[in-house]
């Protein structure tokens, strides 16, 4: 929705690691452009998609029933970077072996490099990575090298090795996070170096991109919007609001369970930046329907509910909006 058709970006595929966001923000401070979807979503392969990067996960590669992807199809089409998981799945998909460590191995290592490689462009040997992981690569697959390793495990970083196809490499350290010196010049000699990214993406142009799209797929008409109060509900109602300014109707409901002030501090901020947005008071509708409950998951229901009832309610008043 928000590029336009010549803009290179990045695919993140997310396992779920608690660093995915980092390897996002990682890309994008290389002027990159970026999106990160499920492991299991479907790629649109097309000139503007660039590379891959496969992000890493609390789950082991050797459950039964572990997250998993088609990593040959998708080297077919583009370069693949794999981090952690990605790695010790990219190295067991392709006939490796991946086992459980002795111990889970979480902290500093030393990088040493063992094969020269554009991925260690302006790498120094030796640099600090962050390990995190209990699964350990023990075997990699026929067709793959080894390019550096660590005191602590023999397999830190690979590449299957070089022919006619796509490059994919792997580190089985997390280059995204601060403790990895040196972490973010890796994933931009990716970027640039493999994926042949021109960094001239940067969030201004992200910013004007979604604007002009908003203007020309909502044209005339008036949007009706939940807020939250949160960064990422404000935040792209601000974006929707540069676009088509008060045909915007935003709903901020109050459901009692705000902090104190809340309800009231956050519709001025709303006003002070120039949203249209109504506040709804409802707390007490929430309050009766919530007597006598005291099981969390009933009490999310019942919150939940009753904030779309709420909400359809204020919005079938906005008779301008389709």
């Amino acid at each position: 929705m928000y590029l336009r058709a010549m803009t290179e970006k990045i695919l993140i595929l997310d396992f779920g690691s608690q660093y995915t966001q980092l390897i996002a923000r990682a890309v994008r401070e290389a002027n990159v452009y970026c999106e990160i979807k499920p492991f299991n979503s479907k790629i649109e392969f097309d000139s503007t998609l660039k590379g891959v990067i496969l992000s890493g996960s609390p789950a082991s590669v050797n459950e039964a029933d572990a997250p998993n992807v088609d990593i040959k199809a998708i080297l077919d089409k583009l370069p693949v970077l794999t981090i952690c998981y990605g790695a010790q799945l990219s190295a067991k998909n392709f006939g490796g072996k991946v086992e459980k460590s002795n111990k889970r191995e979480y902290g500093r290592a030393q990088l040493r490099i063992q094969k020269d490689d554009v991925i260690f462009k302006n790498i120094a040997n030796n640099s600090q990575v962050w390990m995190s992981h209990s699964d350990s690569i023990t075997q990699l697959p026929a067709d793959f090298e080894l390019l550096a390793d660590t005191d602590s495990i023999p397999v830190a970083a690979f590449r299957k090795k070089q022919d006619a196809g796509n490059p994919l490499h792997g580190f089985q350290f997390h280059p995204e996070v601060y403790h990895s010196t040196e972490g973010k010049i890796l994933i931009q000699n990716f970027l640039v170096e493999i994926c042949g990214c021109h960094q001239n993406w940067t969030p201004s142009s992200f910013v004007q991109e979604t604007v002009d799209k908003l203007k020309a797929q909502i044209g005339d008409s008036h949007v009706i919007m939940a807020l939250s109060g949160g960064v990422d509900s404000t935040v792209a109602a601000t974006l929707i609001h540069r676009a088509i300014g008060d045909r915007l109707h935003g709903i901020f409901v109050d459901n009692g369970v705000l902090r104190k002030n809340e309800f009231q501090d956050v519709l001025d901020i709303y006003k002070s930046i120039g949203l249209n947005v109504t506040g709804i008071d409802a707390k007490q509708m929430f309050y009766d329907a919530l007597v006598g409950k005291s099981e969390p998951e009933e009490k999310r229901k019942i919150i939940g509910k009753l904030f779309i009832d709420v909400f359809q309610i204020e919005a079938s008043k906005v008779l301008e909006a389709k």
